[in-house]
């Protein structure tokens, strides 16, 4: 396969906009495609749609040169990348649909010798499913053999991608040696890491992997939070204590897990090997149960307060975001907390405060009784302070808290 000049990228989200701007970087054509037109709009104006550091400079400067555009539209190119999202259905199996509509859509634009990338993270087999899908759309290609597949999972970090996307490793997982080969060339335009080449199912599964080694380490941890509370023993402090054991290294607690990768990826494996994946559920478990404990340490708290004063108490739930410093709240478990809160004390103002978005999630917004606010208004009229996402604007706050009851899931006030 010659140079690779046009790549199509599907799905302008908090992935595939970061690697369409690296790419458009390097020279390449990039043709960016999304169902959301403001995203669209967006991008074509030279703007990010969510925050993310150094990314708005990129996606600047690729507009402008011309080698970045978008479209709700496929058009054609020599490669395409599919980076949509993979959430799971109710019984945590994983919903293809939109990996599936993104093939389909991919497929008439197909001449027969291109390269088809599928970065979304996904249960073992999937990419083997994007060939399918286009295939069965356009059986004329099958006879041929030459359109090439590969799954090239993403593993940077909400915050640092514009760096990781460079400097991290990258798994490259072909459906054959040459589509892997293919795929290596075209990252080698803008990764400095080590490529790491395989087969496409394994490169699913590893991504898995890696997502679960940080569940189950966050599910030990925050099970001792759990225990720490009950002995009255400062689960910080107990950490940082064993974590001096060279061959420790225990991982912070927290309300929960969240995001589009650790809070998800564990339940690929579970329903791929649902006999087998014992540790791995229990983790799942573990953490899906950490938001409602945290919601029983908020109604202690609360009924302490109505015993003293004979109201319902005035709760403020610090952070929304399901990481510190920005503004991604997918499958965050501080907005499933803060609903809980609503709905646990329907008597009670929750004043939900996020610096990084202007509106409340539509979890939220139907609850009469939550209100977007500043930290200094939500303070200023709390009777108790839940703080859920260690967001660096709060890190000063110790010293307003005090003489509130304080709920801390993160540990930065210690």
């Amino acid at each position: 396969m010659t140079e690779i000049s046009t790549v199509a990228v599907i799905g302008l989200g908090y992935i595939g906009l970061p690697t369409a701007a690296v790419l458009a970087r390097s020279g390449i054509r990039v043709h960016g495609v999304d169902v959301n037109q403001g995203t669209v709009e967006a991008v074509n104006a030279g703007r990010v749609p969510f925050v993310e550091p150094e990314l708005g400079d990129v996606v600047a400067g690729a507009v402008s040169r011309g080698t970045l555009s978008a479209s709700t539209e496929v058009a054609a190119a020599e490669a395409f990348i599919i980076a949509v999202p993979t959430p799971f259905a109710d019984d945590h199996r994983a919903d293809l649909s939109y990996i599936e509509a993104a093939a389909r859509s991919i497929a008439p634009r197909l001449e027969g010798t291109e390269l088809v990338i599928l970065e979304s993270t996904s249960p073992p087999g999937t990419t083997e499913r994007v060939a399918e899908v286009i295939h069965g759309e356009r059986p004329d290609l099958v006879a041929t053999g030459t359109l090439m597949f590969a799954h090239c999972p993403e593993r940077v970090l909400p915050g640092k991608i514009m760096r990781e996307l460079v400097t991290n490793d990258r798994i490259i997982g072909g459906s054959t040696p040459e589509a892997a080969t293919a795929a290596q060339r075209l990252y080698q335009r803008f990764c400095e890491g080590e490529f790491l080449l395989t087969d496409s199912r394994t490169a699913e599964l590893a991504k898995l992997v890696e997502n679960s080694f940080r569940d189950v380490n966050i599910a030990f941890a925050n099970e001792l939070s759990m225990i720490c509370t009950e002995l009255g023993i400062d689960v910080w402090e107990l950490i940082e204590l064993a974590n001096h054991h060279p061959r420790v290294n225990i991982l912070q607690p927290g309300p929960g897990v969240g995001g589009h990768c650790i809070a998800v990826d564990p339940w690929f494996i579970v329903s791929a090997a649902p006999q087998s994946a014992r540790m791995i559920r229990a983790a799942r478990e573990i953490n899906d149960a950490k938001p409602e404990w945290v919601v029983r340490q908020v109604k202690a708290e609360s009924y302490d307060v109505q015993r003293e004063t004979g109201q319902s108490p005035v709760i403020a739930a610090l952070g929304l975001a399901f990481k510190p410093n920005i503004d991604d709240l997918r499958e965050s478990p501080a907005v499933t907390i803060t609903r809980r809160m609503a709905e646990e004390f329907p008597d009670s103002r929750i004043l939900a405060v996020e610096p990084h978005v202007d509106v409340l999630p539509a979890e939220l917004a139907d609850r009469a009784n939550i209100d977007l606010v500043t930290a200094a208004e939500a303070i200023e009229q709390a009777d108790i302070v839940v703080l859920l996402v260690d967001h660096r604007t709060f890190s000063g706050l110790r010293s307003e808290v005090a003489g509130l009851r304080v709920v801390d899931t993160r540990g930065q006030w210690r």
